[in-house]
């Protein structure tokens, strides 16, 4: 007997590819849907299993990558953000351990940056570190970096490059400015009247 029409059934097709819901549940349980067995298996949820992390080793990993930080401000900035103590110290332990938390490694970092682009002395670059909060044995040690004779060296280049802005200036007002801009900058007073000496000379860039 020939077959009638109503026994070719033709499959179903889903509008925009999607099954609906109902069809998408066989599916999660194991049932052959158009075809193709799903495994009846639900993915680990936790941040752990999946390679990610916990929300706020998100936030710390994001605060690292946009700039370094010190311990301290690490423990700080998480706690501003709402976690428990607790959770915060444990996340700072494991920065410590991986290395992205590194105080010392930081503040050579700084001590390199400020004397080199920014000319400061070691008065300055301490108050620097400090504001950052470093540990102050790290601070310590990456002063010892910090030779005196190149110190010396660089607040006479500094001196000799801003001499040049006095040249309307009587001598005594500007030997002050001069001694007052390094200062700022956070040299010592026996650099400073060492290095405002050398670029206030006869033979110096003030005069030539």
């Amino acid at each position: 007997m020939p077959a009638s029409d109503s026994d070719h059934i033709a499959p179903v097709t889903y509008l925009f590819g999607t099954a609906p819901a109902s069809a998408q549940a066989e599916a999660v349980q194991g049932v052959a849907v158009q075809g193709v067995a799903v495994p009846n298996a639900r993915r680990d949820s936790s941040p752990e299993r999946n390679g990610g992390f916990k929300p706020i080793s998100n936030i710390s990993m994001y605060a690292l990558a946009r700039r370094g930080m010190s311990a301290e401000e690490m423990f700080a900035y998480l706690l501003s953000r709402d976690f428990e103590d607790g959770e915060v110290e444990l996340e700072c332990e494991r920065l410590l351990r991986g290395g992205l938390l590194d105080d010392l490694a930081l503040a050579q970092t700084l001590v390199r940056t400020l004397t080199g682009r920014k000319g400061l002395g070691r008065g300055s670059i301490v108050a620097e570190l400090r504001r950052r909060k470093i540990d102050s044995s790290a601070i310590e040690e990456a002063l010892d970096d910090l030779e005196t004779g190149e110190e010396l060296e660089r607040a006479i280049a500094i001196a000799q490059k801003r001499a040049p802005q006095l040249r309307s200036l009587d001598a005594v007002t500007a030997r002050r400015r001069l001694g007052a801009f390094l200062q700022r900058k956070g040299y010592s007073g026996s650099v400073i009247s060492t290095a405002v000496a050398r670029a206030l000379e006869p033979s110096g860039p003030m005069f030539r």
